[in-house]
């Protein structure tokens, strides 16, 4: 089937890890060789001479899910490093006014000066920069821009900021690809709709001849409706034990308390508190009172998650080594045969566990840390933004993992942005400027309620 990308329009993309998404794209923006068939830019076949810098001049952006800025440079140097055009005596401030500018466009009330270190943002601010890097225009211009999971990171506000500017691109003639795990942002934002399996589209329509439940069978999985389950979230609070206590570093915050078998959300806009309390929990840090051993799934996989020199199943299986020890031995077979069947019961996408984790997809090596976890002896899982680029399949297969486990005793800590997944918590708690400012039970969690928390501090 032959992809057109037409002026003026949003084209998703949707389908499941190694779908073969993210591949196409990197084929359009010269980072990967075509096997067959051709490319074709305003009817002129670049084919045979596609390379990233050849894919820049015609106009294409990319902003890969696996983020490309260099950690040791700035803000503007890195803006400089896309748009070579940018020289001569006073090139550090022209590079600044630019992402600067580009910045305030697509993300208003960002707060990400120009001259800080890529290395002291955090994830939500390093897609911002890498997302606004892309929009911004100096003597190319940016004709094709694909945002390959752009939101995963962002909170509620930040996504519908950029989302607004995604619209505003397309009506001005740009031509925008998304790919996206969030049906809800796709069925909202696009004009076009291709769904991806096995490397091949397998549907292709206007946004509107979808919803949520016939996009996700094209893609080839089951719709599962979140079950209510206040009655048995309250009794967990009532009878259970306290295994987890912690108080945030900000001043006037409420406790946070997690009972065995609960699972407790950490809401509220990225960057306020949840992820410094969630390291804090796995340190044992002071203010904290932790009752079991923690496993963490990290959601920034690249810098606290996977151990990129190593295989899928040294990967999986480090949590969990004392059970391989024979002695003063370590049982290599068993570690393997334990990988293995990880990798069938979470669905890594994987011919063989032996591969290096760099040649999984992102959504695939996220599965990775989640196997880690979940396979651990560890009775306190928690859990930082981890559905990062995981398909709605296996997300739903995720959620019931975290059910089964909950109710065997795991109790587990989980910051999401996504307001979806909320739904699966027993209880929530929202963050504000360091400090707990809403204490919600699940029979009174809803979404404006979370969002009016997030903004001032009360309920």
């Amino acid at each position: 089937m032959t992809l057109e990308l037409h002026p003026g329009e949003c084209l998703s993309l949707v389908g499941h890890n190694g779908a073969g998404k993210s591949t196409l794209m990197n084929v359009l923006s010269g980072n990967l060789a075509p096997d067959k068939g051709r490319i074709e830019v305003a009817g002129v076949d670049i084919t045979g001479c596609l390379t990233p810098q050849n894919a820049t001049a015609h106009g294409v952006r990319c902003v890969f899910q696996e983020l490309s800025l260099c950690p040791n440079l700035t803000v503007a140097e890195n803006a400089r490093i896309s748009h070579p055009s940018i020289s001569g005596i006073g090139w550090r401030g022209d590079a600044r006014r630019l992402i600067g500018d580009k910045l305030d466009e697509v993300f208003p009330g960002h707060g990400i000066p120009a001259d800080d270190m890529v290395s002291d943002l955090s994830i939500a601010r390093r897609q911002m920069v890498e997302i606004a890097r892309a929009f911004a225009v100096t003597t190319a211009e940016a004709r094709v821009v694909i945002l390959d999971e752009p939101t995963s990171s962002l909170d509620t506000v930040a996504a519908k900021k950029l989302l607004d500017h995604v619209r505003s691109y397309v009506r001005s003639g740009g031509t925008c690809v998304l790919i996206s795990h969030l049906l809800g942002e796709v069925l909202d934002t696009s004009d076009r709709i291709a769904v991806m399996r096995d490397g091949g589209i397998v549907a292709l329509d206007r946004a509107s001849a979808f919803d949520r439940n016939s996009l996700v069978k094209a893609m080839g999985s089951v719709v599962e409706a979140v079950t209510d389950r206040a009655a048995e979230a309250a009794a967990v609070r009532d009878t259970a034990p306290v295994v987890v206590q912690a108080t945030p570093g900000a001043s006037r915050s409420s406790v946070l308390a997690a009972h065995r078998g609960e699972v407790v959300g950490l809401a509220g806009l990225s960057g306020q508190g949840q992820t410094e309390l969630l390291v804090r929990v796995f340190d044992r840090a002071p203010g904290t009172t932790v009752d079991g051993e923690v496993a963490l799934v990290a959601g920034d996989r690249q810098i606290d998650g996977i151990f990129p020199l190593w295989s899928i199943a040294e990967n999986i299986s480090i949590g969990s080594l004392r059970t391989f020890l024979k002695g003063m031995f370590l049982d290599r077979a068993a570690a393997r045969d334990f990988a293995d069947s990880w990798r069938d019961r979470i669905g890594i996408r994987t011919p063989n566990v032996d591969n290096s984790i760099l040649s999984l997809s992102g959504g695939n090596q996220q599965k990775a840390l989640f196997a880690r976890a979940l396979a651990s002896p560890a009775q306190i899982i928690v859990m930082d933004d981890p559905m990062r680029g995981v398909d709605i399949g296996t997300k739903q297969e995720v959620y019931e993992m975290i059910r089964e486990e909950a109710a065997k005793g795991r109790t587990f800590l989980w910051y999401t942005t996504e307001m979806d997944e909320l739904r699966n918590c027993d209880h929530v708690y929202v963050f504000r400027e360091g400090a707990i400012v809403a204490d919600l039970r699940r029979s009174d969690m809803s979404e404006e309620r979370v969002l009016r928390a997030s903004f001032r501090a009360d309920a």
